[in-house]
């Protein structure tokens, strides 16, 4: 009964949970899979919403990527990009930045060729910009209507054709600014090269752009561009056998140097040398295409240098050659000058021939003047200024001695324009019997076939020295140069004297010097060692035992020119006879070269007595700045060096202090043309 009891409990609950089956289903459905399909279905959702905004993100980088593409290709042609690609292999990363927009030296541009070649590539840039616009708004309108919006509402299609414009307003707004920048960045960059070339390389760079050099001289500079580039491109194919564009550059290159001539601004070319410029243009850019290569460009224009380097040394000697016999020589107006006055003297009867005070030449209380010269006209500056500028020209008396060409030259023009009250005495050097080559070991000297050798011989290769022209100055040869060092023979019965070159302006009162104490030295000097090459050792062999162990290498170095000489001293220390004794070593020019005042620094070593600077300034023959405060304030100035005050060659500002003295209303002067 049990048995049956529970079948029957359990067949009622069976029933019961049958009635009730349908409402749990639906109450499990709700609570667990019905969130679970929610959740489910939304991040497929996102998922593919995700993928969408991918798509989208890489379509709009694509888009992006091609605007920048296209934006280079707006800044380069294409033959720079192609250039720039095929060179990388070679020579590794190029900076783009030297090939922008055809930033080339103008000799490789085509004169008439460049506006057209711009104009279009301006105009495929636009043509290219329109195209990507186009193709950017068709990929737009195309893949994001087609794919995935081809049931949008037309409020959605509109928005996002809004977006569209939006974003092609955007785009067209950036390359805008883009070429704004640009502009900008080349403007810049050109201020910034003109700013470095004028500090650095001058105004004008070999590789700049011509239309932007303003000089007045830039087609001139052009030219000679094109003339330098011209050369080397007709090494070069005559080296590849390019022998008809070899023949098309010389030709070009001939025209266009006949046609700059020597022009040096472009106000002095021909009408025609545009027309030549482009021509040359045309065949350089040919040159370049056909054979242009770096390391040979860059080879022939070091051999150029190099060449060019070596000219300038062999014209800079050639120039000193000629400054130095420029120098050395009379000039013809001077040489006429002698012939007249010579002419005329000898005209003179002999009574008229003597100058007046003859009792004064041998007065010690009087102040005397020693005076050695082949020049009248430099002679008659030397007597001028001293007696225009002495306080008592009576008490002046000048000892002048000249060579026998020049004797009666000296005598006719001091017998026509007498000094004043001073004394002026004339003589002839080869006159002095007891100076001869048995006495003067100097005189032998030049006597000596080898001495004529170095001379008259001294561009042969085999002459030691040849190199140095200076020591060959042809007053060497002449007795007057070395007279200075006879003076007590010459003059014996004077106590002092005081030496002038003639090469010198006196400005002040001179009488002062002959009451200065020379403290029982001889030579009474102004002293030119304010600078190391007036030492010793520049004129003294030293390498030469007898210079080296008798003389300090750093001892300091005098000037002739204006010398105060003790005559009693003189004779006391036998300088003629230290002076003969150290010539006689030097008879193979081993102590020094030929000259008189390394002979001089020898034979008054200890007995020179340094006078104030004031006294004698040098440099005005060779030196262009020498302070005019020391010039003016200096009692006597002296043009040492080759630019002489009556020569062309001398230097216009210091002149005036000499043609000052110069008497050029003088009918012998007019008559050889001798003028300012």
């Amino acid at each position: 009964m049990a048995l049956k009891r529970g079948l029957s409990s359990v067949r009622v609950l069976s029933n019961r949970s049958s009635g009730s089956r349908l409402p749990i289903a639906i109450l499990v459905f709700f609570s667990v899979l019905a969130p679970l399909v929610f959740f489910v279905g939304r991040g497929l959702y996102i998922s593919d919403q995700n993928s969408i905004q991918s798509d989208f993100s890489k379509q709009n980088v694509d888009w992006r990527e091609r605007l920048a593409l296209q934006s280079i290709k707006n800044l380069f042609t294409k033959e720079v990009v192609d250039f720039v690609t095929t060179s990388t292999a070679d020579l590794g990363p190029l900076n783009l930045d030297s090939f922008r927009k055809g930033n080339l030296s103008a000799s490789w541009k085509v004169v008439g060729v460049e506006t057209s070649v711009q104009d279009n590539a301006i105009s495929k840039s636009n043509q290219k910009a329109t195209d990507l616009k186009q193709e950017t708004s068709q990929d737009k309108e195309g893949k994001f209507l087609d794919d995935d919006h081809s049931h949008d509402t037309p409020a959605k299609i509109l928005r996002r054709q809004l977006r569209d414009n939006r974003r092609e307003k955007w785009a067209t707004e950036l390359v805008r600014q883009d070429e704004k920048v640009t502009v900008k960045l080349e403007n810049a960059a050109i201020e910034r090269s003109k700013a470095v070339d004028s500090a650095v390389l001058g105004k004008y760079n070999l590789w700049r752009r011509e239309n932007e050099n303003v000089n007045s001289d830039s087609t001139v500079r052009l030219m000679r561009d094109q003339i330098i580039m011209a050369k080397v491109y007709v090494s070069i194919a005559k080296s590849k056998n390019k022998l008809d564009l070899q023949k098309e550059l010389q030709i070009r290159l001939k025209e266009i140097q006949q046609a700059l001539g020597e022009s040096t601004a472009d106000s002095g070319l021909p009408h025609s040398a545009s027309e030549k410029i482009k021509e040359m243009g045309k065949v350089l850019s040919k040159a370049r295409e056909q054979l242009f290569d770096c390391k040979l460009v860059t080879g022939k224009l070091r051999a150029m240098l190099q060449t060019s380097e070596e000219q300038v040394r062999r014209l800079k000697k050639q120039s000193m050659f000629l400054s130095q016999l420029a120098a050395k020589t009379i000039p013809y107006s001077i040489h006429c000058l002698s012939l007249r006055l010579t002419i005329q003297y000898y005209l003179l009867p002999q009574e008229k021939r003597k100058f007046p005070r003859s009792e004064n030449l041998e007065n010690p209380n009087l102040y005397h003047y020693a005076l050695f010269s082949d020049n009248v006209l430099a002679a008659s500056v030397v007597v001028n200024s001293t007696t225009m500028n002495a306080k008592d020209p009576s008490k002046h008396v000048f000892h002048l001695v000249t060579n026998k060409l020049n004797f009666g030259a000296m005598n006719m023009w001091f017998l026509l324009n007498p000094p004043g009250k001073a004394t002026i005495h004339v003589e002839n050097v080869d006159e002095f019997k007891w100076l001869n080559s048995s006495y003067s070991p100097v005189l032998r000297q030049l006597e000596t076939a080898s001495m004529k050798e170095y001379y008259f011989k001294a561009d042969h290769p085999t002459v030691s020295g040849s190199s140095n022209m200076k020591y060959r100055n042809p007053k060497y040869l002449s007795m007057l140069n070395h007279l200075r060092f006879y003076l007590p023979q010459v003059y014996p019965n004077l106590d002092k004297i005081l030496f002038l070159d003639d090469d010198i302006v006196v400005q002040k009162d001179l009488t002062g010097l002959w009451s200065v104490d020379l403290h029982g030295k001889v030579n009474g000097a102004v002293e030119t060692c304010g600078q190391s090459f007036h030492r010793f050792d520049k004129y003294l062999n030293f390498s030469n035992r007898h210079i080296s162990q008798n003389f300090d290498p750093n001892a300091c170095g005098w000037a002739y020119g204006m010398n105060m000489f003790d005559l009693k001293v003189w004779k006391k220390k036998d300088i003629t006879g230290i002076y003969h004794k150290w010539q006689n070593m030097n008879e193979d020019r081993a102590l020094w070269k030929l000259g008189t005042l390394p002979p001089g620094l020898i034979t008054f070593y200890g007995l020179t007595h340094p006078l104030e600077k004031s006294w004698h300034v040098l440099g005005l023959g060779y030196n262009p700045s020498v302070d005019k405060k020391e010039i003016e304030h200096a009692a006597v100035i002296h043009y040492n060096g080759n630019m002489k005050p009556w020569l062309d060659l001398a230097m216009t500002k210091y002149r005036p202090y000499w043609t000052k003295y110069v008497k050029y209303d003088h009918h012998y002067l007019r008559s050889c043309n001798l003028s300012e």
